[in-house]
């Protein structure tokens, strides 16, 4: 018991923790619509499941002592970061009385799962919960059940900001500022990709 509760409460505070992965969900609920947002949450969460897949197989443990492999990570979720970004910050503004402007699923679950797939505090974080929360002892099946927790509770964290954000009254109130919602949203996404990028070229 003691073990779950750890993991349900480590979990549940590097959800709500803001980041790269709030930040898109932000810009795709508020300027896409409410499907945007749920399924940007959808791909956010395949990419929890990403991490703890290869963590359960061990390839994480090859990440963290190969800090080449890491570093890596870091650069490309930074440039990804400050490409979506730029996209943000130049995005057409659209009109409060149209619909969403268009965006696939498809799309909408890519940008979701790269969010998290290439942040690499995500791997970080599965990573320690693995190794330094999780027995050695504990049951493949059981620690399986801990990644889908992690994954599914990333889903439902972030399926109540869209919800929210994309209330038609709220958005249609924040579109109505949409220039500089679209700044701010691509200043913090540039920033968070710089932040990345420092870290690894001061490491």
């Amino acid at each position: 018991m003691l073990e779950i509760s750890a993991v349900a409460t480590i979990t549940m505070l590097a959800v709500i923790s803001p980041g790269a992965d709030f930040a898109m969900i932000t810009r795709n609920s508020v300027l896409h619509g409410r499907r945007a947002g749920l399924v940007c949450a959808a791909g956010i969460a395949a990419g929890v499941c990403l991490h703890v897949l290869y963590t359960l197989l061990g390839v994480a443990v090859v990440l963290r002592s190969t800090p080449q492999a890491l570093g890596l990570i870091k650069l490309l979720g930074a440039a990804y970061l400050v490409y979506v970004g730029w996209q943000t910050w130049g995005a057409r503004v659209q009109s409060t009385a149209s619909g969403p402007a268009s965006l696939s699923a498809m799309q909408c679950l890519r940008m979701g799962f790269l969010t998290n797939a290439l942040n690499p505090k995500t791997t970080l974080f599965v990573l320690s919960v693995f190794t330094q929360v999780v027995h050695p002892g504990t049951p493949w099946g059981v620690q399986v059940g801990y990644g889908a927790f992690m994954a599914l509770a990333h889903w439902g964290w972030f399926a109540v900001v869209a919800l929210l954000l994309s209330q038609e009254q709220l958005r249609q109130r924040l579109l109505a500022r949409q220039i500089v919602l679209n700044r701010c949203i691509a200043l913090a996404l540039g920033a968070l990709g710089a932040v990345l990028a420092l870290s690894q070229l001061q490491a």
